[in-house]
């Protein structure tokens, strides 16, 4: 699966190119985390190794990072690693080979095309901010997880919001470069939509700051 440069979907994950995969980890969580959001990335391990289940499927991967350094409660967890952009798909991959993590390509936008209840955790980070749309659109997503999810189980991540957040001078001039570039698409993203979004679909959520950037986990979906 592909999408053209016409599709609403295609600027948020045009970056994630071989060569820009290669900088992206010393670029987003070298500067960009610690810097610019005021969040640094042990704190979005934490949640990994808070929620991270042995049946996980994780969402906009870039360079699997994340799930290179967290603790899994299993030594052999069952992956699978969906994105709609194939090199990140690869490199996150073969990052994460000694786990043999199965790759689906797709929208999130869109049906899965995954099996019901087949997971126990899903991991959403740095995700949403890229998506088209608002936040009200884009929680469909959370429909979708909720359905791939088993009966107890957890959605979990992080993203940044365009209002409602204080964020630096050059967070804010950043944000909006990212925005006007395509990379982003948040501007117009609001805490109270992400909550409803997540009180929609789960029994429980929860949602905190950290710096400029928004963590969030939901469990039970109903």
């Amino acid at each position: 699966m592909s999408v053209d440069r016409g599709h609403a979907a295609y600027a948020g994950q045009s970056i994630y190119t071989r060569r820009g995969l290669r900088a992206y980890d010393a670029v987003v969580y070298g500067f960009n985390f610690p810097v610019l959001w005021r969040c640094p990335k042990a704190r979005l391990v934490e949640l990994y190794d808070a929620h991270v289940s042995a049946r996980h499927l994780d969402i906009g991967v870039a360079t699997g990072l994340l799930l290179d350094q967290c603790h899994f409660p299993s030594p052999a967890p069952t992956i699978t690693l969906m994105d709609l952009n194939a090199n990140s798909l690869a490199v996150a991959a073969q990052r994460l080979a000694r786990y043999a993590p199965q790759t689906h390509q797709a929208n999130v936008l869109e049906p899965w095309g995954l099996p019901r209840a087949s997971f126990d955790s899903v991991g959403m980070f740095n995700l949403l901010h890229c998506l088209p749309g608002t936040l009200r659109e884009k929680a469909v997503a959370f429909e979708y997880a909720g359905a791939a999810l088993s009966p107890e189980g957890v959605l979990f991540g992080a993203t940044l919001l365009g209002k409602g957040i204080e964020y630096t001078r050059l967070a804010r001039r950043a944000l909006a470069i990212m925005n006007r570039r395509g990379v982003m698409c948040n501007l117009d993203d609001r805490l109270e939509d992400l909550e409803a979004g997540l009180a929609r679909v789960f029994a429980s959520h929860e949602v905190r700051t950290v710096g400029s950037m928004v963590l969030f986990s939901a469990q039970t979906p109903v």
